[in-house]
């Protein structure tokens, strides 16, 4: 049926349909177009699954962390961010101006 109608008539009808929607299912719409029109979720969502077994080393590194996190508290993003130099503004406003 959309197939054979034009990008404006398309765009008509998908308007139409988000006014019929819930606002929760609205809400779910806005993220899929934003992932959509996002290139870089775009390619993660279309790039293959990594299904290389892990290395020794890989899994010992794991094995490490997780030893590592029942001994000390996990670091929040925002102290790893500070201790680099950046603060959470500075990576969301990064973002969208890709």
């Amino acid at each position: 049926m959309l197939l054979n109608m034009s990008a404006n008539d398309n765009k008509e009808h998908a308007h139409e349909l988000i006014e019929r929607l819930a606002p929760n299912q609205v809400a779910a719409v806005v993220g899929l177009i934003e992932a959509m029109l996002d290139p870089v979720s775009r390619a993660v969502t279309q790039a293959p699954l990594d299904d290389e077994p892990l290395t020794a080393d890989e899994e010992r590194a794991l094995d490490e962390a997780r030893d590592w996190l029942k001994q000390n508290a996990p670091i929040p993003h925002e102290q790893v961010l500070a201790e680099l130099g950046f603060t959470p503004e500075e990576i969301e406003n990064h973002k969208g101006s890709m």
